[in-house]
């Protein structure tokens, strides 16, 4: 007990040492650079509200920099408005504009290069290349920012946080929108993202690639050009999300390739074109989600293996699931399926007759897409419903051995 109040003494009066240096258009010193000159390790430079226009603003000292109701930092289309490098440093409260676009470099509002134990916290970010863009860290945060993009192309767009070999990564309740991805990881590992709204983007509203043991819970990804792309990664999880308006020709909610040993749970799938679209997959619990009013709740190609699709509800998609091939080696069982037409004789809430989930119809357009002109015409319901009676040409083992007759509480 002794040995612990003797190290928070030793905390509070190591941090007792640092100063506060004030920066403002009325004040003595009116330059953000040069408040950052004569800050020591462990002090505050606190920025009070005007328009900076500094160029490329360097920290790389271990301080904290408050801005007070949102000082303006101006890149001015010309340069990067600021770079971060080092260790234990805070950046909180600015409002960063019109950092410098470039098809060719990935110039951002906020470059955090080489760091670890970095904050960047409650800023605002307008019409940058790249938001927030870190390479190479370690234990570093981003949080409650707002960052909007005017991306018009996705050549000549950025996206909104962007990470690149960098491991422990925390980014929560952020929102971005108007960027080419949302949120993007590559070769990011053990970190986690949640409560963030990634929306409006013109690519994907997270993307991410060779990322593995990462968390990504309780986001919202809505009207992104192509929804969410996972590829080339194990063990993930991606919990209570809501993937919603993700619509067109090339759309989907996640889009899944060459993904192993990984969960997706609690989430609702609502109004996509293409809820899951699973290649390439082996041994992804899909597990207590909500799809609903999606194009396709599910299309799962046949290179995917052992699979456990169970305990969800399927209602109000035009179609469930749809495959590729005539094997299938997912499984699928306890699911709801607003379609079932079966019975339970013995009231046990499973129903007596397992349940086909592909139809004839959805196998015509896998080979056919032009065939969708066809959508709810008598013929096609006739041709279901005799392929139901005597099933030829759907894959015979997609089945749901024990459908559920009413939907779960999720």
């Amino acid at each position: 007990m002794k040995i612990a109040t003797l190290i928070l003494l030793i905390a509070f009066s190591s941090s007792s040492y640092g100063n506060t240096i004030v920066v403002g258009k009325d004040k003595a010193i009116t330059s953000i650079t040069k408040g950052i000159e004569l800050a020591k390790n462990g002090d505050t430079v606190k920025v009070y509200p005007g328009i900076y226009r500094e160029g490329r603003i360097s920290v790389t000292k271990s301080i904290t920099l408050i801005g007070i109701n949102f000082p303006v930092i101006d890149g001015q289309k010309k340069f990067e408005n600021m770079v971060v490098s080092g260790i234990n440093i805070k950046v909180q409260g600015f409002h960063f504009i019109d950092s410098k676009h470039s098809s060719s470099d990935d110039f951002s509002a906020i470059n955090i290069i080489d760091a670890t134990k970095i904050i960047i916290e409650n800023n605002k970010v307008t019409n940058a290349h790249f938001g927030i863009h870190l390479a190479n860290t370690t234990y570093c945060t981003v949080k409650g920012n707002d960052i909007l993009g005017e991306a018009v192309s996705e050549q000549s767009a950025g996206n909104g946080i962007h990470i690149w070999k960098s491991s422990h990564a925390f980014i929560t309740n952020n929102h971005i929108q108007g960027h080419r991805d949302g949120i993007y990881f590559e070769f990011v590992t053990d970190s986690e993202i949640r409560n963030n709204k990634s929306e409006n983007n013109i690519r994907y509203g997270l993307h991410f690639m060779f990322s593995h043991n990462n968390y990504y819970a309780y986001n919202t990804f809505r009207k992104n050009g192509a929804g969410v792309a996972v590829m080339y990664t194990h063990h993930v999880r991606m919990e209570h999300n809501i993937f919603e308006n993700n619509w067109g020709t090339a759309s989907y909610a996640i889009l899944l390739k060459d993904i192993t040993d990984s969960w997706i749970k609690n989430n609702q799938f609502i109004s996509n074109t293409i809820g899951i679209f699973m290649e390439g997959c082996n041994r992804i619990d899909v597990k207590q989600n909500l799809f609903s009013k999606n194009g396709w709740a599910m299309k799962v190609q046949a290179n995917c293996v052992d699979n456990i699709i169970s305990n969800n509800n399927f209602k109000s998609n035009t179609f469930d699931i749809a495959t590729n091939g005539t094997m299938v080696e997912s499984v699928f069982d306890h699911n709801y399926w607003d379609k079932y037409e079966g019975y339970d004789l013995n009231k046990d809430g499973i129903g007596d007759i397992k349940y086909h989930p592909v139809s004839m119809y959805s196998m015509i357009i896998e080979q056919n897409p032009n065939a969708l002109i066809l959508l709810r015409s008598f013929m096609v319901t006739l041709l279901d419903k005799a392929e139901k009676a005597l099933p030829t040409l759907t894959p015979e083992n997609l089945v749901d051995k024990n459908p559920k007759m009413k939907p779960f509480k999720l």
